[in-house]
């Protein structure tokens, strides 16, 4: 039998004197050696997907291997492997793949790092230095667990190890960029798919998810952070069922308890949720802790929210080299979400991602605050009007980034004029019989006001109080206007 090696290593030396070690293995298929925890839960998740044919949202086809048959047998975790400590990252692998023998490379093999590693879920331990016999040992025992798991899973693509729940982590560049108003209508469109959602406020010293939707809940992701295995029954205690359909976790009324959550405990908090619900949204804030950070890592989308204002972006590109000095989250791997473009902005989407080095998401939210006032002062942003420009370009948004299926979902209608224009505006439909530009009214005065002209109508509508004749003025954000 051939064992796939996936050694995690992050120390140069230790991961030349595995490598060498390794080649010499009888039946043995070393894959290259991973440096951080971020990239092995990288390359596990991969290989699960490719093998259940995700890609291309199909069953895997004849011959190709099925999600657990993909994995490799054994993954060697250096003790030294960061930024995830190894016993952690041992814990996550076990819960999100447990058809994975995992052994553990230590200098102390001593019976208390011994009893730990397997409380984690290891299923061995070598000591440094390295002794061929010990490592021979150690692998063989981990392939052949790993072999009769995989039996009675059966290799097939239901048998998908992990957590099935999709983690969508939204966070701010600064404060006050609409980071919060995201999160609550990317979690709202996903339940509208007819998706269980979980939305979980990580700002744990300033959420805001309560006051948006208009909840007075006693208990937070607090009353979580010192159980160390959180049940079903525990969990349902800890979340709010809100009337929309969507199970709240939300930040603690006094701020200074967010220090009980660590990122220890937010990895936990996350693959119970995880384990339960289909998606989970985190709003994480903008303020970086040790919980947030740990969702970020985990997150299968990490969106990061901006406005297209020099100050936000910049603030973006810092947050953006956080991640990458911490080993958090690589640049490519983050979408930013520009909030409230107009036409009028000087930095537009391609500046952004520019400078910040990230995906840009090709759906953008137009400045349109009075449409958000109303539902913003009384707390209660599900009530929010679905003809919003806001509400259609981030149930859109959620549409591009696969949290709900049908496009009349994310629309909350099934025509191409449910789209909003960068500047809220939508579409004018043609009436069949009137010329274009004649505002599809047959029969109607032509002229400025109503669109008339050799081309297309005034992009923006004709201020009141204007001349028709002398056509429309210059646009005014912050005037009044009638829709074109």
């Amino acid at each position: 039998m051939t064992i796939r090696i996936l050694p995690a290593i992050g120390d140069p030396d230790a991961a030349r004197a595995v490598s060498s070690l390794l080649h010499q293995l009888p039946d043995a298929e070393p894959a290259p050696t991973v440096g951080d925890s971020a990239a092995l839960l990288h390359a596990l998740a991969g290989a699960a997907a490719q093998g259940a044919g995700a890609a291309a949202g199909a069953p895997p086809a004849a011959g190709q291997p099925s999600a657990v048959e993909a994995l490799p047998e054994v993954v060697l975790v250096h003790e030294r492997i960061g930024p995830t400590p190894a016993l952690e990252l041992i814990r996550e692998v076990a819960l999100r793949f447990p058809a994975v023998g995992v052994v553990l490379i230590t200098t102390d093999a001593g019976p208390a790092l011994f009893s730990a590693a397997m409380d984690a879920g290891a299923r061995g331990i070598v000591g440094m230095p390295l002794g061929y016999d010990e490592l021979a040992a150690r692998v063989q025992a981990a392939a052949q667990w790993s072999a009769g798991v995989r039996v009675h899973l059966g290799g097939s693509p239901e048998a998908v190890s992990g957590p099935a729940g999709t983690l969508v982590t939204v966070t701010g560049a600064k404060g006050g960029v609409g980071t919060t108003v995201t999160a609550v209508q990317l979690a709202l469109a996903a339940r509208a798919a007819g998706r269980s959602v979980a939305l979980m406020d990580l700002d744990l010293q300033s959420g805001d998810v309560a006051s948006y939707l208009d909840v007075q809940f006693r208990r937070s992701v607090v009353d979580l952070a010192g159980i160390q295995d959180i049940s079903v029954r525990v969990l349902q205690d800890a979340v709010h069922d809100h009337h929309t359909g969507l199970g709240l976790l939300l930040a603690p009324e006094e701020g200074e308890r967010g220090e009980e959550v660590d990122d220890r405990a937010a990895r936990q908090i996350i693959g119970a949720l995880r384990s339960r619900y289909e998606v989970v949204l985190v709003d994480c804030g903008s303020q970086m802790q040790s919980a947030n950070a740990a969702a970020v890592e985990l997150a299968d989308l990490a969106l990061l929210v901006t406005t297209p204002d020099v100050v936000a972006v910049r603030a973006a590109k810092r947050q953006v080299r956080l991640w990458d000095r911490l080993q958090i989250r690589k640049a490519e791997d983050t979408t930013t979400v520009v909030n409230r473009l107009t036409r009028n902005t000087e930095i537009q989407p391609p500046l952004v991602a520019k400078a910040t080095g990230t995906q840009v998401a090709r759906t953008h939210v137009p400045a349109a605050f009075k449409e958000l006032q109303p539902c913003v002062d009384a707390g209660r942003m599900q009530d929010l009007d679905s003809r919003s420009t806001v509400k259609q370009a981030l149930w859109a948004l959620a549409g591009e980034l696969g949290l709900v299926d049908s496009p009349s979902v994310r629309q909350g209608r099934g025509s191409h004029r449910a789209r909003p224009t960068l500047t809220g505006r939508k579409r004018k439909a043609i009436t069949p019989g009137a010329a274009p530009g004649s505002g599809g009214i047959p029969g109607q005065a032509s002229g400025p006001a109503s669109g008339a002209g050799s081309g297309p109508g005034p992009r923006f509508g004709v201020r009141r109080g204007s001349a028709t004749a002398a056509g429309p003025g210059p646009f005014d954000p912050s005037g009044p206007y009638e829709e074109g």
